[in-house]
């Protein structure tokens, strides 16, 4: 690890002007993604913000009858959260489907927005990754991508979005809040806020230099059974070959949103209007254009099997 600067913020606004202050800051919460990719090298900051001390922990009702969630929420304590249990269960179910218990008593919400890739490529410093180092080249790309991404991929990355919560939240049409170096505030909508990579595949948020995310809205909840369905190479504390978040409605319609298959959550409103007619129909819409790998092209009808038997269990509810 190299060596950097610490300081400890004292307000939001404050960090993010820190942050804009010095190039290659980052700042920090839990670090249980940060430290890890510190420990290799991949992310190298000569300064970290200490975030902790914000107050941005508490789980709060919105007007409207929304939630808003702090930034520094741990993922432990918004997956027991009753309000969350109750009202938004498809995001509890997907919290406690990443990582173990440990990563979530320390992971934030935060943290988890902003989870990087774990793409093998990525995590080898001897092979190119434009991720890693812009321009070098793509070694996923012809190698082995079981893991990688189907749709929304590009010529220079065929990385995926590991995290659950984010597949739940896209789902749930959640809200970003931030503060600005120049302490103006933003609400940048989840479907917005995660980037595809195209040519600029390092760029993966819509997060400004020094940008801080202090909070997670919700809308108001959503009628219907909520269902998270991860499907992986093992039982636990593995990240998602596919996943399948759903909300369905007792006339069958509903929202559907997939993990493991593109560098975003990615879900197609225009592809749940077909949710009446079963999950073939949704999944040609959902996943149209897909270019799959001989690696992974098992992906496609894995989503479609996996969503089929989610709408078979909200029939039996």
């Amino acid at each position: 690890m190299r060596p950097f600067t610490y300081e400890r913020a004292t307000s939001a606004a404050d960090a993010a002007a820190a942050a804009a202050r010095t190039q290659g800051a980052k700042f920090i919460a839990g670090g249980t993604n940060l430290l890890d990719l510190m420990k290799l090298e991949i992310e190298t900051p000569v300064h970290l913000i200490d975030v902790n001390g914000l107050g941005l922990d508490r789980i709060e009702r919105v007007s409207g009858g929304g939630l808003r969630i702090g930034a520094l929420v741990r993922n432990t304590d918004l997956a027991a959260n009753d309000r969350v249990r109750r009202d938004y269960g498809v995001l509890s179910r997907a919290l406690l489907a990443g990582a173990s218990g440990q990563l979530r008593n320390k992971a934030t919400t935060a943290g988890n927005l902003l989870q990087r890739t774990r793409c093998p490529y990525f995590y080898d410093t001897n092979l190119p990754c434009n991720k890693r180092k812009p321009g070098s080249g793509c070694a996923a790309i012809g190698g082995y991508s079981r893991q990688l991404g189907v749709i929304g991929t590009s010529d220079a990355c065929i990385a995926t979005n590991p995290s659950d919560m984010n597949v739940a939240l896209r789902l749930l049409d959640a809200q970003v809040e931030t503060v600005r170096p120049d302490g103006a505030t933003r609400a940048i909508p989840i479907a917005e806020f995660h980037l595809l990579p195209g040519s600029t595949p390092h760029v993966e948020t819509a997060l400004a230099t020094g940008e801080l995310i202090t909070a997670v809205t919700l809308p108001e909840p959503l009628g219907g059974e909520h269902f998270y369905h991860k499907v992986r190479d093992r039982a636990s504390y593995a990240f998602a070959l596919i996943s399948v978040a759903a909300i369905i409605r007792r006339d069958g319609s509903g929202r559907v949103a997939v993990g493991g298959v593109a560098p975003k959550p990615w879900r197609s409103e225009a592809a749940e209007g077909e949710l009446r007619r079963g999950a073939g129909p949704v999944v040609s819409q959902l996943l149209a254009g897909a270019k799959p790998t001989h690696h992974n092209e098992f992906k496609v009808p894995l989503v479609e099997r996996t969503l089929a038997s989610v709408m078979n269990e909200a029939r039996t509810a």
